[in-house]
């Protein structure tokens, strides 16, 4: 079935815009240049030596994380160029103002009592406030001016843990190489299982309840949910935060163990179940939105279930990529984007969440033109 040719251009591949190139160049360079004076001031607190180490140990096993986060996404993948912004404005944006506040507080503090409290209020109080905040701003910034990718709790939460992972490898740089010039190899190794192994999702633990208080205030429509949610998602991200901090600098390594078993292992699984539910109601606007499109033989009965769930989307993908190559497989993944693009803009004009300037039905048209492109592709084969 054809479709009518568009006013908006949907292409099947991406494209590059030179002024998104610039721009993006510019905040590139910026944020290079924070990055280096962060590992410029933790050069100077650890030495050359340990910061090499530090930065190797705390670099590795970053794109293993990243991909974990990934996979999460599994209906609408986020641009490339947003993921890129949330991990590198965690790792050298946020850090080095989270680094510069918390150094700045810890010490007033310390002037005006002791060095111990100083430390203390740096980590307790001044590093959950400031950090999340630090994080959260990013967050924010997509929520406000990305509506269109910005859809519910599975993309504040993809956002948050990759804004999250690049402020952890940033501050793990300073902690393992901290560790290597103190204690030598058995402080490096101590601190990397602690951090590294036992604890690396605590910073996207954190921010992601910041994530899930924004993505319930996009799928809401009741003013009161939008308004609160964000506020208690960052209430809550500083609170948890502020708790595993106190539990280590304060509680000892007893209290420690009891926070991490009672606390956070379960905060971790509850996480899941988060995932798990809002993976569903992505499936949902998926299977709700283009039922019409099914209903009218756009889709066939097997297009139209591959698309409704993960399994079906993820064999849909191997089946293109055994039968057609790299290049099917391509296609095959842009076609699965694009369907779930065209379901969740249908879903944010059901809810009125689209700019007043925008045309809707141009934009739909250009998605069903864009794939039916991709569907005479497959049937032709």
């Amino acid at each position: 079935m054809s479709t009518p040719p568009p006013t908006i251009v949907i292409r099947t591949s991406p494209q590059i815009s030179a002024i998104r190139l610039v721009l993006a160049m510019v905040a590139i360079l910026i944020a290079v240049f924070l990055g280096l004076l962060v590992l410029l001031l933790i050069g100077i607190e650890t030495g050359p030596v340990a910061l090499m180490l530090g930065f190797v140990t705390a670099t590795i096993p970053v794109p293993i994380y990243i991909l974990l986060v990934l996979w999460i996404d599994r209906y609408e993948a986020e641009p490339l160029w947003m993921l890129a912004t949330a991990f590198f404005w965690g790792a050298f944006i946020a850090t080095f103002f989270a680094f510069l506040l918390n150094t700045t507080s810890g010490t007033i503090v310390g002037v005006l009592t002791n060095a111990e409290a100083g430390e203390a209020f740096a980590a307790v109080v001044s590093a959950p406030i400031v950090e999340e905040i630090g994080k959260a701003l990013i967050l924010f910034i997509f929520f406000f001016s990305r509506k269109d990718e910005f859809d519910g709790v599975v993309d504040g939460i993809v956002y948050a843990s990759l804004a999250a992972l690049g402020f952890a490898m940033s501050e793990n740089i300073l902690y393992y190489g901290k560790a290597a010039a103190t204690g030598g190899g058995e402080a490096l190794t101590a601190t990397l299982i602690v951090r590294g192994f036992f604890a690396p999702f605590s910073h996207p633990l954190f921010t992601s309840l910041t994530g899930i208080g924004l993505g319930l205030a996009r799928q809401s429509t009741n003013i009161g949910v939008k308004l609160i949610t964000p506020i208690i998602g960052l209430l809550m991200a500083i609170f948890m935060h502020s708790l595993w901090n106190a539990s280590a600098v304060i509680g000892g390594g007893g209290i420690f163990i009891i926070i991490y078993v009672l606390v956070m292992v379960p905060s971790f699984f509850i996480m899941l179940i988060v995932i798990s539910l809002a993976l569903r109601r992505e499936g949902q606007v998926v299977r709700e939105f283009l039922v019409m499109d099914f209903d009218r033989g756009f889709f066939t009965p097997e297009e139209y279930k591959q698309l409704c769930s993960i399994a079906g989307r993820m064999g849909s993908s191997f089946n293109a990529l055994t039968q057609s190559g790299v290049k099917g497989w391509r296609a095959r993944m842009r076609f699965n984007q694009l369907a779930s693009e065209l379901a969740f803009h249908r879903s944010r004009v059901s809810r009125g969440v689209h700019s007043t300037n925008q045309d809707v039905l141009a934009q739909e048209a250009a998605y069903l033109h864009a794939l039916q492109g991709l569907i005479n592709e497959f049937r032709g084969r």
